[in-house]
């Protein structure tokens, strides 16, 4: 009858020990790729963020100088208007038709810079949107981010310890920081505090 070897006991432990470690590394290595991912999620919406602002800023004080000048044409009108009212009877043909002319196209440049700020208003208006959202996207990023890096400490120690239940709390701190980062790019839900 063949002769039947029975494996080693410490060698058995040394080879699941092995498979525990190289499982661990390897769910390591995906916990770092999502960290990366979520990492240039959060800097990407963070310069969006900057950017927006910078722009509707810019727009606003384009905005501004619209509103400016419109006040100023105003004036200008108003100031004609009382000139007309007060000496139009006693002014020559000629002078009181270009103080007309001036009126008229002071009329006109405040309606048209009253005109021209309704569209910059609503650029304004729409990067602060895109401001709030890239602003509200950020901190599901900054949770994320830092439930990876957990994870990542969190299965080095269960390397060194060969500790089952430390391995399946990164787990749950990856999958955790992963579905916050997923929440960053698609925005399906709202945490409160985050707000």
């Amino acid at each position: 009858m063949a002769e039947i070897e029975l494996p080693d006991v410490e060698e058995l432990e040394e080879a699941r020990g092995k498979r525990f470690t190289r499982r661990v590394a390897l769910t390591t290595a995906i916990y770092a790729v999502l960290l990366a991912i979520t990492s240039l999620g959060g800097s990407n919406s963070m310069k969006e963020m900057l950017l927006a602002q910078q722009q509707s800023t810019d727009q606003w004080n384009f905005y501004q100088a619209k509103n400016l000048r419109e006040g100023f044409a105003r004036n200008q009108k108003e100031m004609l208007e009382l000139v007309l009212i007060e000496r139009g009877g006693a002014m020559k043909q000629d002078a009181r038709e270009m103080y007309g002319a001036l009126l008229r196209k002071a009329a006109n440049e405040e309606t048209r810079y009253r005109d021209e700020k309704k569209p910059i208003a609503d650029s304004a208006r729409k990067l602060e949107k895109e401001r709030d959202v890239n602003r509200d996207k950020d901190p599901y990023f900054d949770y994320g981010e830092v439930l990876l890096q957990i994870s990542i400490v969190m299965a080095s120690i269960a390397i060194l310890s060969g500790a089952l239940p430390i391995y399946l709390f990164s787990i749950v701190s990856a999958s955790t920081g992963a579905i916050l980062t997923l929440n960053g790019f698609l925005m399906i839900f709202r945490i409160p505090f985050f707000h």
